[in-house]
């Protein structure tokens, strides 16, 4: 499969839906050993991923906002996740 930053809108040419792209991209996050994207959630608003959810580190933020950014392009994503720091 080939994605690309104009290859998700409702369906693109190659027949990725929103729930394709979402699945994708919760898939690649469940994947990567470096992040933990248990409490990340995804939703699609028009052409644009939506990461929602909590992190508990910075570079959790960083890394979704990356694997998000590799199959949608950077400029489809938002970051609206919240920060949730464990006590120490």
């Amino acid at each position: 499969m080939k994605f690309g930053p104009n290859c998700h809108e409702d369906r693109c040419s190659e027949g990725h839906g929103a729930a394709s792209t979402i699945a994708t991209i919760s898939a690649a996050l469940s994947v990567d050993p470096d992040i933990d994207s248990s409490a990340i959630e995804i939703r699609m608003l028009g052409p644009v991923v939506l990461l929602e959810g909590y992190v508990t580190k910075p570079a959790d933020r960083d890394k979704a906002i990356s694997i998000a950014a590799m199959i949608v392009g950077q400029e489809n994503v938002q970051d609206r996740m919240l920060s949730r720091f464990p006590m120490q």
